[in-house]
């Protein structure tokens, strides 16, 4: 089966992805992930202002099939949450790197982009 993988997008192995938005960084999980999570019906993230550190949990998803954390690929300070994600949660299926993304971040460390998987990488992992 094959899956979306934009090339502007870097990914964790957790199935977290990021995309450099001008200053900031644009993170959620990559459609692997939620074809695999199924029917999402809860999403819980953190608050503008909190601090998250790369490969800790920002927060969970919870699907009909399970409940699963979340882990930061980057460093950095919430600058904003998708508070579309309260009321339909299902757009993570619908649209996973679109109108399903979860946070922006004001990253602390530029260089931990580049330590992301490459979409190359990150597809031989799922293969």
């Amino acid at each position: 089966m094959s899956f979306e993988l934009p090339d502007d997008c870097r990914y964790l192995e957790t199935h977290e992805w990021a995309r450099r938005d001008g200053d900031t960084v644009r993170i959620g999980i990559t459609d692997f992930a939620q074809d695999e999570l199924g029917d999402i019906v809860f999403v819980e993230l953190p608050t503008v202002g909190e601090a998250i550190e790369a490969g800790s949990e920002f927060g969970v998803i919870e699907s009909i099939k399970a409940v699963s954390d979340l882990y930061a690929p980057l460093s950095g300070e919430v600058v904003a949450v998708n508070d579309d994600l309260v009321d339909a949660p299902e757009l993570v299926n619908d649209d996973p790197f679109g109108e399903g993304w979860m946070l922006e971040i004001d990253p602390s460390d530029e260089a931990e982009y580049d330590e992301l998987l490459s979409p190359e990488e990150y597809e031989a992992q799922t293969a």
